[in-house]
C-alpha cells in the first residue's frame, strides 16, 4: 500500500496529545512496517521536523506542500481544494487523516480515507469554544462521520458517544488506543532534587487549568488534609496544636507558564486556600523530568471528569506508582481497572481517604509497573494498517 498521512494541522509544540500521538504511530510505522510505502504531506513550517524519519526509513517520504500549519485558514483552505488532488497524482492507495478535519472528497478520485477522532469535547464544554469555531468543528464530525471508510475512535467511550450524536459512524467505526512510551532510563533522584522535593514525599499531577481537569478538587484535597490529617497526628502524639507542621506536598506540572492567564488563576486559588508551602509548581517539563517525578511520587493524582484516552495515569502506572483517579468512563476504561477510583470526583474527603488508603501510607515501598501491550507502538501501527488495508477493500 501507498499510505498518505495528512500532516499539514501539527503546528509543532502547540497541539500537545494529538501531536504526540501521531509521532508516536509513525514512530511504530518506521519501525516495524517493512512492507508499505508511506507518504508524508507536511507543511512548509513543520516538514523539516518529520525529516529523521525518511532518513532512517526509506519508506518514509515527505512531500512538502504549499502551506503553512501556523495558518489556520489557508491550511484548511489548501486541504480542502488541494489535497485530494494531490494525493492522486502521488498514487496514494489510502489517506489517514489522524484528527478530526477530514477534507472534501471528489468520488472522481476514488481514494479511501481513514480519520481519528480522539474526542466530541466541544459537545460537552461548549463554553471552551468560540461559536465559529464549533460550528466547524461540528461540520467537520459530521462530514468524517458520513464520508470516511473508517473512523477510528481513541477508546470505546468515545465510540459510543459519537455514534450517539453521529449516527452515520455507526457500522464504520473502530477502536484503536493511543500508543504509549514511556522510557524510563536515565530517571535518576538529580531530577526531581531541583524542585526541592525528596522521592515519595510528594503527590504528583499532570493537568490543564480547563475546569473538566478538576483541579480545584485536588487543591481543596490538600486544604483538608493540612487541616484534618494534622489535626489527627498532633492528636495521636498528645502534641500541642501547633507542634506538627503539614508538610505534604502537590506537584503540578502543565499547568501553564508563570504569568500566563492560567497560572494567575492557579496562584490566586492556593494563596486563598492557604496551601503556598504545599503546591509545588514545576513550569515546563522535559519527558525526563516529568517521568522521573512520576517514578518518585508517592501517588499519582488525576481528578479530570472528561477524557477521550487519559494518558498520563496509564503513564503513571507504567512508571510503578499508584494511580488515584475518578470514575470517569474513559479513565476506567484506559487504565484497565488498574488504578484507585474515587465515586465522588469532587470530594475532597473521599480523595483524602483514598490517599490514606495506600498500602504503608508511605508510598516508598515497591510497587509493580503496570503492563500494557495494547498501547506499544508495535501494537497500535498494526492495527491501524490492518484499518488502511480495510479501507482499501
Amino acid at each position: 500500500m501507498r499510505i498518505g498521512i495528512d500532516l499539514l494541522w501539527v503546528r509543532v509544540g502547540i497541539c500537545g496529545g494529538t501531536e504526540s500521538f501521531i509521532r508516536n504511530l509513525m514512530e511504530g510505522f518506521a519501525e516495524y512496517d517493512a512492507d508499505n510505502e508511506y507518504i508524508l504531506f507536511a507543511a512548509s513550517d513543520n516538514a523539516e521536523t518529520f525529516r529523521e524519519l525518511s532518513r532512517r526509513n526509506k519508506r518514509i517520504r515527505i512531500l512538502k506542500c504549499p502551506t503553512e500549519s501556523k495558518s489556520r485558514i489557508k491550511r484548511i483552505a489548501w486541504e480542502n481544494t488541494k489535497l485530494d488532488d494531490t494525493a492522486k497524482a502521488e498514487g496514494i492507495d489510502v489517506m489517514f487523516i489522524p484528527v478530526y478535519s477530514m477534507p472534501r472528497v471528489k468520488r472522481k478520485n476514488g481514494i479511501p480515507y481513514v480519520v481519528t477522532i480522539h474526542d466530541i469535547q466541544g459537545l460537552h464544554y461548549p463554553e471552551y469554544f468560540s461559536a465559529l469555531r464549533l460550528h466547524f468543528l461540528k461540520k467537520k464530525w459530521d462530514y468524517s462521520t458520513g464520508n470516511a471508510k473508517a473512523v477510528v475512535t481513541i477508546s470505546e467511550y468515545v465510540k459510543k458517544d459519537l455514534i450517539e450524536h453521529y449516527p452515520n459512524a455507526k457500522g464504520r467505526t473502530i477502536v484503536i488506543p493511543d500508543p504509549v512510551i514511556l522510557d524510563m532510563t536515565d530517571t535518576g533522584e538529580d531530577n526531581i532534587a531541583k524542585f526541592g522535593i525528596k522521592p515519595y514525599e510528594y503527590f504528583y499531577c499532570v493537568s490543564s487549568m480547563l475546569p473538566h481537569k478538576n483541579l480545584a478538587t485536588l487543591l481543596r484535597t490538600m486544604t483538608y488534609r493540612k487541616k484534618h490529617v494534622m489535626s489527627r497526628k498532633n492528636l495521636a502524639e498528645n502534641l500541642s496544636e501547633n507542634a506538627a507542621e503539614y508538610n505534604e506536598k502537590l506537584v503540578l506540572s502543565g499547568v501553564g507558564g508563570a504569568g500566563s492567564p492560567e497560572r494567575k488563576k492557579l496562584d490566586e486559588m492556593i494563596e486563598q486556600l492557604g496551601i503556598g508551602d504545599n503546591v509545588i509548581i514545576t513550569g515546563f517539563v522535559s519527558d525526563k523530568e516529568r517521568n522521573s517525578l512520576y517514578k518518585y511520587c508517592r501517588a499519582f493524582l488525576f481528578p479530570s471528569v472528561f477524557e477521550g484516552f487519559g494518558m498520563p495515569p496509564v503513564e503513571a502506572l507504567m512508571a510503578g506508582r499508584p494511580v488515584i483517579t475518578t470514575s470517569f468512563e474513559a479513565i476506567r476504561e484506559v487504565t484497565k481497572d488498574k488504578a484507585i477510583y474515587v465515586k465522588d470526583s469532587f470530594d475532597e474527603k473521599e480523595w483524602s481517604q483514598k490517599i490514606d488508603s495506600l498500602q504503608g501510607n508511605s508510598g516508598a515501598e515497591d510497587v509493580e509497573a503496570a503492563s500494557f501491550p495494547e498501547y506499544s507502538i508495535k501494537e497500535v501501527a498494526e492495527k491501524y494498517i490492518q484499518a488502511f488495508a480495510a479501507a482499501i477493500k
